[in-house]
C-alpha cells in the first residue's frame, strides 16, 4: 500500500547519517510530518470539494409507510328554506305561469293571505313547461317553453315573499312512453295503458323512469324552487290498468314498496340540494286499504319518507255515503274535516319522529259532473279552510284547473298575517 511502502523507503536512514541523537531524529520526523500534513490540507482546500455527509438509512421489516392523506373537509350541510308557518297556496299551470295573467295572480297573492304557489314544471302531458340547457327531456323533445325564464320567475316570486313549489307529474307520461317504449306501461296485447284520457303511463317499477324524474326534479331545484311535489306518484286505475303488464319486478316488490323506493331516492337527491320533498296522495287511501294497495299509496309509510303529504280531499271526489254523507260535495266543511281527522289518526299511529307535514288540497271549482252538486264560491271555500284549521292543520293549497280563484273566500293580506 502507498502509505506503508512510502514509510518503508527510509525516512530514518535519511536522518541517521545527520549525526543527531534519537530525540533529534524523532523531532525531525515530527517536523517533516507536520509540514507534509499542512501541505496536504492546503492542496485539498484549493482543489477538492468536501464529501457530502452520509445519508442515514432506516431499515424496516415491512413495506414503506404510505403518505398520510390530506383530510378531506366534510361537506357542509345544505340549508333548507323555511316554509311559512301557515302555508296558503294556489296551483298555477305552465301556460299561465308564462302568460301576462301571471301578473294578476301575483296581485291576488300580494293582496290576500296567499303566500305560496305550486307551478307545473312537468305537466300531465309529460312535457316540461320550460326548456333547460340540456338533458333527457330536451333530447326527447319533451319541452314546451311556456315559461321563458323559469329561474327569473322563481326569483321574482321570492322577491314578493312567495314560497315556491314545483309540481312534477310522475308516472303519467305519454312523452316518455312514446320515446322509450320499453318503459311504457302496456297491456298484454301491447297497447298503452291509460286512465281513459288517452294519456299513456310509464311503468312505476322501472329504475330508468325514476332516474328521469329525479333529473327533472333536480332541474327544478337548480331553477331555485324551495320544494318539489310529485303528483301521479302512484299506479293507474281503471279497466286498462287491470290488464297492465308490469314485468318481473311486480312479483318481487309490492306497488306500495315501489312508490316508497322511488320517493326515497328522490328525497335523498333533493335533500342534498336543500330542497323539500312532497307527494300528492288520493284522499281515499287515508282510510281505504284496498285503494292504497291498488294505486300503491300507503299514507302512513309515505309520511315516513316524504317531508310533506298533500292529500286531495276535494269533496267532489268522494262517493255518496262517504263519512255518512249522502252527497259529500254538498258538505264541504264536514267532508274535509272528516277526511283530515282520519289523516291525523293514521299519522298519530306512526309516531312523532316520522310525522310529515300535511298540505291539504282544497276544491275551488264547481263539480258539475257530480249528481246533486252545489256551486262553489267564497263561502264553500272558506268552509273548507276552516275545516283544515279545526282538524289541527295549518297548510292548504287551492286547486282550479283554469287558475281562476275565488278572491272573496280569502282573507286580506293583513288578516292573514294576524291569523
Amino acid at each position: 500500500m502507498r502509505r506503508g511502502s512510502y514509510r518503508g523507503r527510509g525516512y530514518g536512514s535519511r536522518y541517521s547519517g545527520g549525526g543527531r541523537g534519537k530525540a533529534g531524529v524523532i523531532l525531525g520526523v515530527v517536523f517533516v510530518l507536520a509540514l507534509l500534513g499542512a501541505a496536504v490540507w492546503l492542496i485539498r482546500s484549493m482543489f477538492c470539494t468536501p464529501a457530502p455527509a452520509p445519508t442515514a438509512v432506516v431499515l424496516t421489516s415491512g413495506p414503506s409507510p404510505a403518505a398520510t392523506p390530506t383530510p378531506t373537509p366534510e361537506p357542509s350541510a345544505p340549508e333548507f328554506p323555511e316554509p311559512p308557518e301557515s302555508l296558503r297556496g294556489i296551483y298555477i299551470s305552465g301556460p299561465v305561469a308564462g302568460d301576462p295573467y301571471m301578473d294578476a295572480l301575483l296581485e291576488l297573492i300580494d293582496s290576500t293571505e296567499l303566500n305560496a304557489v305550486v307551478i307545473d314544471v312537468k305537466n300531465d302531458e309529460g312535457n316540461l313547461t320550460y326548456r333547460p340547457d340540456g338533458g333527457t327531456a330536451v333530447e326527447m323533445g319533451a319541452c314546451v317553453r311556456y315559461i321563458r325564464d323559469l329561474p327569473g320567475l322563481v326569483a321574482r316570486l321570492k322577491e314578493h315573499g312567495v314560497y315556491t313549489i314545483a309540481r312534477i307529474a310522475a308516472f303519467k307520461d305519454p312523452v316518455l312512453a312514446g320515446a322509450r317504449p320499453e318503459l311504457a306501461l302496456k297491456k298484454a296485447d301491447g297497447s298503452a295503458v291509460d286512465e281513459g284520457g288517452g294519456l299513456a303511463w310509464v311503468n312505476p317499477y322501472e329504475q330508468a323512469v325514476w332516474d328521469y324524474l329525479i333529473e327533472v326534479a333536480l332541474g327544478a331545484a337548480e331553477a331555485g324552487f324551495d320544494e318539489v311535489q310529485f303528483d301521479y306518484v302512484r299506479f293507474p286505475t281503471g279497466k286498462g290498468a287491470r290488464d297492465a303488464d308490469y314485468g318481473a319486478a311486480a312479483g318481487e316488490m309490492s306497488r306500495e314498496d315501489a312508490v316508497l323506493a322511488f320517493l326515497e331516492q328522490a328525497g335523498q337527491a333533493l335533500h342534498r340540494r336543500g330542497v323539500w320533498l312532497a307527494a300528492d296522495v288520493f284522499g281515499t287511501v287515508i282510510t281505504s286499504r284496498t285503494d292504497g294497495e291498488l294505486i300503491g299509496q300507503d299514507y302512513a309509510r309515505m309520511g315516513g319518507v316524504a317531508d310533506f303529504l298533500c292529500p286531495m280531499v276535494y269533496p267532489s271526489h268522494y262517493a255518496g255515503g262517504a263519512f255518512g254523507l249522502e252527497v259529500p260535495d254538498r258538505e264541504p266543511y264536514q267532508t274535509v274535516l272528516s277526511a283530515l281527522e282520519k289523516s291525523r289518526a293514521v299519522l298519530d299511529m306512526s309516531g312523532e319522529e316520522d310525522r310529515p307535514g300535511v298540505r291539504v288540497w282544497l276544491q275551488d271549482f264547481t263539480a258539475t259532473w257530480v249528481q246533486g252538486h252545489i256551486t262553489y264560491g267564497g263561502e264553500e271555500l272558506r268552509a273548507q279552510i276552516q275545516a283544515v284549521y279545526d282538524a289541527g292543520y295549518t297548510d292548504w293549497i287551492l286547486w282550479n284547473a283554469k287558475n281562476s280563484y275565488t278572491a272573496d273566500g280569502l282573507l286580506g293580506a293583513a288578516e292573514g298575517e294576524a291569523d
